[in-house]
Protein backbone atom coordinates (compact mmCIF):
# COMPACT_ATOMS: atom_id res chain seq x y z
CA UNK A 1 0.00 0.00 0.00
CA UNK A 2 1.60 3.23 -0.82
CA UNK A 3 2.01 6.62 1.49
CA UNK A 4 -0.83 8.70 1.99
CA UNK A 5 0.90 11.80 3.43
CA UNK A 6 4.74 13.10 2.69
CA UNK A 7 7.00 11.65 5.27
CA UNK A 8 9.31 13.74 7.26
CA UNK A 9 12.69 14.16 6.07
CA UNK A 10 14.99 11.48 6.79
CA UNK A 11 11.89 8.29 7.04
CA UNK A 12 13.38 5.02 5.53
CA UNK A 13 11.03 3.84 3.27
CA UNK A 14 10.54 1.10 0.50
CA UNK A 15 10.54 2.30 -3.65
CA UNK A 16 9.49 0.63 -6.33
CA UNK A 17 11.80 1.45 -8.81
CA UNK A 18 10.14 -1.33 -11.78
CA UNK A 19 7.90 0.59 -13.41
CA UNK A 20 8.88 3.15 -16.12
CA UNK A 21 12.39 3.09 -15.55
CA UNK A 22 15.44 1.38 -17.33
CA UNK A 23 18.98 0.28 -16.91
CA UNK A 24 21.40 1.91 -16.06
CA UNK A 25 18.58 3.48 -14.02
CA UNK A 26 17.36 1.89 -10.70
CA UNK A 27 15.18 -0.66 -12.12
CA UNK A 28 14.09 -2.96 -8.59
CA UNK A 29 12.43 -2.39 -5.30
CA UNK A 30 15.05 -0.77 -3.01
CA UNK A 31 15.07 1.28 -0.15
CA UNK A 32 15.28 4.68 0.39
CA UNK A 33 16.03 7.64 2.45
CA UNK A 34 13.08 10.92 1.91
CA UNK A 35 15.29 14.09 1.94
CA UNK A 36 13.01 16.54 0.78
CA UNK A 37 10.73 18.67 2.89
CA UNK A 38 6.62 18.57 2.11
CA UNK A 39 6.32 20.94 -0.88
CA UNK A 40 2.82 22.61 -1.37
CA UNK A 41 3.52 23.07 -4.82
CA UNK A 42 4.49 19.28 -5.56
CA UNK A 43 1.56 17.40 -3.59
CA UNK A 44 2.03 13.73 -3.79
CA UNK A 45 5.74 13.96 -4.79
CA UNK A 46 8.95 13.48 -2.58
CA UNK A 47 12.37 13.47 -3.51
CA UNK A 48 14.48 10.11 -2.29
CA UNK A 49 17.98 9.12 -2.04
CA UNK A 50 18.19 5.23 -2.43
CA UNK A 51 20.02 2.53 -0.10
CA UNK A 52 22.15 -0.45 -1.20
CA UNK A 53 23.30 -2.84 1.50
CA UNK A 54 26.23 -4.09 -0.92
CA UNK A 55 28.88 -1.94 -0.40
CA UNK A 56 29.91 0.19 -3.59
CA UNK A 57 33.06 -0.88 -5.36
CA UNK A 58 35.05 1.74 -5.62
CA UNK A 59 33.39 3.87 -3.16
CA UNK A 60 33.59 7.29 -4.25
CA UNK A 61 32.11 10.76 -2.39
CA UNK A 62 28.84 10.58 -3.24
CA UNK A 63 28.59 7.20 -0.73
CA UNK A 64 28.71 6.71 2.79
CA UNK A 65 27.85 3.76 5.38
CA UNK A 66 24.89 4.39 7.93
CA UNK A 67 23.93 2.07 10.60
CA UNK A 68 19.99 2.24 11.13
CA UNK A 69 18.36 2.36 15.25
CA UNK A 70 15.81 0.61 15.71
CA UNK A 71 17.86 -1.95 13.12
CA UNK A 72 16.45 -2.59 9.54
CA UNK A 73 14.52 -5.87 9.02
CA UNK A 74 16.47 -9.05 9.24
CA UNK A 75 16.26 -9.84 5.35
CA UNK A 76 17.92 -6.08 5.11
CA UNK A 77 20.92 -6.69 7.28
CA UNK A 78 24.01 -5.99 6.56
CA UNK A 79 27.02 -4.47 8.49
CA UNK A 80 25.67 -0.97 7.75
CA UNK A 81 23.79 0.25 4.27
CA UNK A 82 25.03 2.46 1.84
CA UNK A 83 23.56 5.81 1.05
CA UNK A 84 24.18 5.93 -3.16
CA UNK A 85 24.17 10.06 -3.15
CA UNK A 86 24.54 9.48 -7.04
CA UNK A 87 20.85 8.11 -6.76
CA UNK A 88 18.12 10.62 -6.33
CA UNK A 89 14.98 10.77 -7.71
CA UNK A 90 12.13 12.91 -7.13
CA UNK A 91 9.11 10.06 -7.02
CA UNK A 92 5.45 9.72 -6.38
CA UNK A 93 3.43 8.51 -3.24
CA UNK A 94 2.35 5.35 -5.26
CA UNK A 95 6.37 4.32 -5.98
CA UNK A 96 6.52 4.32 -1.58
CA UNK A 97 5.49 2.33 0.82
CA UNK A 98 6.73 1.49 4.25
CA UNK A 99 9.41 -1.10 4.85
CA UNK A 100 7.58 -4.51 5.82
CA UNK A 101 8.65 -6.68 9.32
CA UNK A 102 5.87 -9.48 8.61
CA UNK A 103 2.79 -10.18 10.89
CA UNK A 104 2.73 -10.13 14.42
CA UNK A 105 1.34 -12.51 16.82
CA UNK A 106 -1.91 -10.91 16.26
CA UNK A 107 -1.68 -11.90 12.34
CA UNK A 108 -1.60 -8.25 11.44
CA UNK A 109 1.30 -6.84 9.15
CA UNK A 110 4.33 -4.20 11.08
CA UNK A 111 5.48 -2.03 9.59
CA UNK A 112 9.57 -0.19 10.06
CA UNK A 113 8.62 3.34 11.20
CA UNK A 114 12.02 5.33 11.65
CA UNK A 115 14.09 8.26 10.48
CA UNK A 116 17.68 8.71 10.49
CA UNK A 117 19.45 10.39 13.42
CA UNK A 118 20.96 14.11 12.56
CA UNK A 119 24.06 12.99 12.15
CA UNK A 120 23.23 10.24 9.77
CA UNK A 121 21.42 13.29 7.97
CA UNK A 122 24.12 15.44 7.64
CA UNK A 123 26.26 12.15 6.12
CA UNK A 124 23.19 11.54 3.64
CA UNK A 125 23.06 15.23 2.62
CA UNK A 126 27.00 15.46 2.32
CA UNK A 127 26.71 12.29 0.10
CA UNK A 128 23.74 14.03 -2.42
CA UNK A 129 25.70 16.95 -2.70
CA UNK A 130 28.81 14.39 -3.88
CA UNK A 131 26.80 13.03 -6.36
CA UNK A 132 25.54 16.23 -8.13
CA UNK A 133 29.33 17.95 -7.84
CA UNK A 134 28.51 20.09 -5.20
CA UNK A 135 30.80 18.80 -2.90
CA UNK A 136 32.14 22.30 -2.03
CA UNK A 137 28.84 23.50 -0.07
CA UNK A 138 29.17 20.68 2.61
CA UNK A 139 30.97 23.14 4.08
CA UNK A 140 27.55 24.43 5.07
CA UNK A 141 25.90 21.47 6.52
Amino acid sequence: MAIREHPPIGTILMCDFNQGFREPEMVKHRPVVVISPRIVARPKLCTVVALSTTAPDPVMQYHCQVDFDPPLPHWMDSKGIWIKGDMVQAVGFHRLDFIKFGKGQTGKREYYYSTLSPENLKKVRSAVLGGLGLTPLTKHL
